[in-house]
């Protein structure tokens, strides 16, 4: 308790309590319009309230808690930090003896909460209950039908690797190619039509069919109209669906991550998916220090000059973590590098924010 005392508990009172009075207004603002959106839907499927409740809306809300959490973070540290400051409150506090730094002690503690709310929503809470919205608005508002896959390379297995033209939905690939190599030597390579997934003998099927095996000093020559065989790859590896690293909680992501590079597949989104969700807790307390920095004077302007530049500041952010994030679908720039410069930038206006404002 001598660590925090009345005035701390005051101001972590003020931040906790404004930002999530903030981002219930805004969520509830967005729940009318998705509803509204959405209400024919609803009625014309006669879909049950309690799974429109359920699967659908207690689901949406924690994603979009946590998506809007950064902004409303600043904003609230904007506002209250405001008010205090018009109020006289913080030139009370300094005046009293209190420092600066010692000030922004229930600030960085308000910001550690929100930061640790954020971390486990987005790692462990809210991946599952992507999946079971992003399954609910497939069923019923959608109707989204899964895309069709092109030019398909993976490595299936140590020296095995796969091609195909194109897989559908239907579980069929066409122009199948199957290469073996041992060590830099190709061994076996197998051609077809097209290879289809059978699902009550768990096998795959290849039609109209190539063989060629390579020996030593001689060549086997092998063609057919079918083969049953077993692959070490499953159907659900190569059926296209919308942001599905979002419903991987941070153990599994990574798990799928590391078996996507063996299979030689394209990870970035995936990658760019878990920084992601160790940036954004950060920034937290790189939004909360520029935000006490920027709202602790008073200024010509007053309370809507202050909200103004935080809104600013805060939108800026975004802006700046969309174009990294653009820079990293497209392999100029690292993914860890993308994702973090961001965090790097502002923390850098953040240091001096804090200066500026300390003297």
């Amino acid at each position: 308790m001598k660590f925090y005392k009345t005035i701390d508990f005051y101001i972590t009172k003020k931040f906790l309590g404004t930002f999530f009075y903030a981002i219930a207004l805004i969520l509830s603002i967005a729940v009318v319009f998705d509803v509204s959106e959405n209400l024919d839907e609803f009625l014309s499927k006669d879909i049950p309230l309690k799974e429109i409740v359920v699967d659908y809306y207690m689901n949406f809300i924690p994603y979009f808690a946590n998506l809007f959490s950064p902004l409303f973070t600043f904003i609230a540290v904007i506002y209250f930090t405001s008010k205090m400051a018009y109020n006289t409150e913080i030139i009370a506090i300094l005046s009293s003896g209190v420092s600066y730094t010692r000030l922004m002690r229930p600030y960085m503690v308000s910001a550690f909460i929100l930061a640790i709310f954020s971390f486990s929503l987005g790692n462990y809470i809210i991946p599952p209950a992507t999946k079971t919205m992003n399954e609910f608005r497939m069923k019923n508002i959608d109707n989204v039908r899964m895309g069709v896959e092109r030019d398909i390379h993976r490595q299936i297995e140590p020296g095995v690797y796969i091609y195909m033209r194109s897989y559908t939905p239907n579980d069929v690939g066409n122009v199948f190619t199957l290469e073996r190599f041992e060590g830099s030597k190709l061994t076996e390579k197998l051609t077809a039509d097209n290879i289809r997934w059978d699902k009550e003998t768990e096998k795959w099927v290849i039609n109209n069919y190539w063989k060629r095996t390579i020996l030593d000093g001689y060549e086997l020559l092998e063609s057919g109209y079918r083969m049953d065989t077993t692959l070490n790859m499953k159907p659900e590896e190569f059926r296209v669906k919308k942001n599905e690293m979002e419903t991987y909680i941070t153990p599994e992501l990574k798990k799928e991550i590391k078996l996507m590079k063996t299979r030689g597949v394209n990870a970035i989104e995936w990658e760019i998916e878990k920084h992601k969700r160790m940036a954004t807790p950060f920034s937290t307390f790189i939004l909360t220090i520029i935000g006490v920095g920027l709202a602790s004077r008073k200024i010509k302007g007053g309370l809507g000059f202050h909200l103004g530049l935080g809104l600013a500041l805060s939108f800026s952010y975004i802006l700046f973590m969309q174009i990294s994030t653009v820079f990293a679908i497209s392999g100029s720039v690292p993914v860890f590098v993308s994702m973090w410069i961001p965090n790097i930038l502002y923390s850098l206006i953040a240091f001096f924010v804090f200066r500026w404002a300390a003297k």
